[in-house]
């Protein structure tokens, strides 16, 4: 069997598809809706419509995965402005997957107005594309690895997409250490986006030294997060950012908030998961649990906070 057959479309609640990594168990995306998610998790908050006014943005897709979320920002972007020069690039484990995308035709259903499906069919098979309007290219491995080659290069992303797997699932994209790396890659006007408000990766995102903000819930309760540079937090009148609620707050001092550490960025899953269990074991701060019974979220405060404990 090939790569491309390990991959069948799994239709999703907006009529788009997605497909489920048969390594980490999990679907690529959010079963209310693929396309749903790219644009409401990713482009909007990172504000794409307004930065389309630039004559020049560039994007870093960290997890590249079927494609979607450099589709929807390049969408959102040229029916802005259609001579707006984007720089793309996408970091992706799997070659296999984008491909697969392609393969099975999941973009035949996008109305892509605005962008040319062959960009990202050469993306995917040749892994870089240059047109008038566009220079993209697809990093292949570990993102540890080629995230160094990003900052080698002197790219400033007006926009990061950090589109992992689950923290438990892929905890080495939700280190400090790598979340480190994306910030030094951060325009300084630059906003970054996850779908994911576990207090690990958002205490993760303030010890590289961005503040956080709330994204509104797509599809399910828990909201995504939203982060910035503070000069720019600060310096600008209309923020970016969303205050956090009180529900939040608290949650980022208990122990689901101590942050997954890979000091050299070349540990395993299970080591940087066990490094992690037993600063949690060691740890003074307050178990969520009881925090779950202080906000009176019971067992639903696992899915409205994406946390472990």
């Amino acid at each position: 069997m090939s790569d491309l057959e390990n991959f069948t479309p799994k239709l999703t609640a907006d009529g788009s598809f997605t497909f489920v990594s048969q390594e980490f168990g999990e679907s690529f995306h959010s079963h209310s809706g693929a396309t749903q998610e790219s644009f409401c998790k990713f482009v909007e908050p990172t504000q794409l419509a307004t930065a389309a006014q630039k004559p020049i943005l560039r994007l870093l897709d960290v997890c590249y995965g079927l494609g979607y979320n450099t589709a929807a920002a390049l969408q959102t972007i040229w029916a802005v402005n259609p001579s707006c020069c984007v720089e793309v690039i996408g970091l992706e484990l799997n070659p296999a997957v984008p491909q697969a995308a392609i393969a099975h035709q999941l973009f035949d259903n996008w109305n892509c107005n605005y962008i040319d499906i062959e960009i990202l069919k050469k993306l995917a098979f040749e892994h870089q594309v240059q047109t008038p309007c566009l220079k993209a290219k697809l990093l292949i491995g570990d993102a540890r690895t080629t995230i160094a080659l990003v900052r080698q290069s002197g790219f400033w992303a007006n926009a990061i997409f950090l589109d992992p797997f689950s923290p438990p699932q892929c905890p080495q994209l939700w280190t400090v250490e790598f979340i480190k790396q994306l910030s030094l890659c951060l325009h300084p006007d630059g906003l970054l986006a996850t779908y994911s408000c576990a207090p690990a990766v958002r205490t993760a995102l303030l010890a590289a030294g961005l503040v956080i903000g709330s994204t509104p819930p797509v599809g399910r309760r828990s909201p995504g997060t939203v982060a910035t540079h503070s000069k720019n937090a600060e310096s600008k009148d209309d923020s970016p950012l969303t205050t956090l609620s009180e529900v939040e707050k608290e949650h980022l001092l208990t122990r689901a908030a101590i942050p997954y550490r890979d000091p050299q960025l070349s540990d395993p899953t299970e080591v940087i998961v066990r490094r992690r269990q037993q600063e949690q074991q060691t740890s003074c701060l307050e178990p969520a649990s009881h925090w779950r019974k202080r906000w009176l979220l019971g067992t639903q405060g696992r899915d409205f906070m994406g946390t472990s404990l």
